[in-house]
């Protein structure tokens, strides 16, 4: 799930020093079973450093362009390609983002595993829908104000420390951010056709900042620092709830989630010293009739009484379907 869950985007191996040796470009023609009038080409893992040699000039009618894992090194030669609507230059060696301001139709563009450091120059994409910087090294979230548009947008796995200049993304529906420096969730209050937010395995101590996400279905907050469950009062819509690895000694402030379908809150500090545990958690889950999966192992509650603990936990909520992994 997500991060669990985090990205459709898998971990690759960077280093291109026990790849095949690079093919001279000028003597295979890795075009040649394209037709001019193809609509998408996919060269991946051919260790292409540029296009210079490539011709792709001919596919006027060119909408997708696949280049992952190559030795691409800086971004240029897409002039002419007008009519390119999705870019993929996942796992290269990029260090700018240049020379994309001819692209207007570009609807999605994959930026991920490469050397980028600073957000820019995407002024002119205002068709943008999907961006991806996943695994680079951006320390600030900037330059975005003219893509309204963007639905979903990566940047996990950078050096984030601020969520901000967010303010003008009022269609973002997906904002994904593990793996960063974060401590506070803030500067969302626009964001409110916002559905899935992931911020797992950053710094944060409290879930506050929330309050304008009115449409916020799927949170992830896992691996992160946070004492306790709060911050979702205007979070009606919320299906999925992600608070695994924190320490969270109490299940509280969820009651009213109607539309909760699962709650992760595996690895935290849940205590198995009273009933009142149980009690606990059949107070605020018990009733929540769409509520069909719960995390709860590596927690005391669990650990402590191994032999009852399924038995309890199906009791007190009869509705569920799947208790941890089962």
């Amino acid at each position: 799930m997500s991060e669990q869950v985090i990205s459709d985007h898998s971990e690759v191996d960077n280093d291109h020093e026990n790849e095949t040796p690079e093919a001279d470009q000028d003597d295979i023609d890795i075009l040649g079973e394209y037709e001019d009038d193809a609509e998408e080409i996919e060269l991946t893992h051919l260790r292409i450093k540029d296009l210079s040699n490539l011709d792709l000039a001919r596919f006027q009618n060119l909408k997708k362009l696949c280049l992952r894992q190559n030795l691409i090194t800086k971004i240029e030669g897409y002039e002419t390609m007008t009519n390119l609507e999705d870019l993929d230059l996942y796992d290269n060696r990029i260090s700018y983002i240049e020379n994309l301001e001819m692209l207007k139709n570009l609807v999605s563009l994959d930026l991920s595993y490469n050397k980028i450091k600073v957000i820019e120059n995407l002024e002119e994409l205002t068709c943008l829908k999907n961006l991806y910087f996943v695994q680079n090294k951006i320390t600030i979230i900037q330059n975005l104000d003219s893509l309204i548009n963007i639905i979903n947008l990566e940047l996990g796995g950078n050096r984030v420390r601020v969520i901000e200049n967010l303010d003008s993304l009022v269609n973002l529906e997906q904002l994904w951010l593990g793996k960063n420096k974060i401590t506070e969730l803030q500067n969302m209050e626009n964001l409110r056709n916002l559905k899935i937010l992931s911020i797992q395995s950053n710094r944060l101590t409290q879930i506050k900042g929330l309050e304008g996400l009115i449409n916020l279905e799927e949170v992830y907050l896992s691996h992160n620092g946070i004492n306790e469950l709060e911050g979702f009062e205007n979070n009606m819509k919320l299906r999925v709830i992600d608070i695994s690895n924190n320490n969270i000694k109490k299940i509280e402030n969820i009651a009213h989630l109607e539309n909760l379908e699962e709650f992760w809150v595996n690895i935290n500090s849940l205590s198995y010293n009273h009933i009142s545990d149980f009690e606990d958690l059949s107070s605020q889950l018990s009733h929540l009739e769409k509520l069909t999966t719960v995390y709860l192992e590596g927690n005391p509650l669990q650990k402590e009484h191994q032999s009852l603990y399924r038995l309890k936990v199906k009791t007190y909520l009869p509705q569920l379907t799947q208790i941890d992994a089962t």
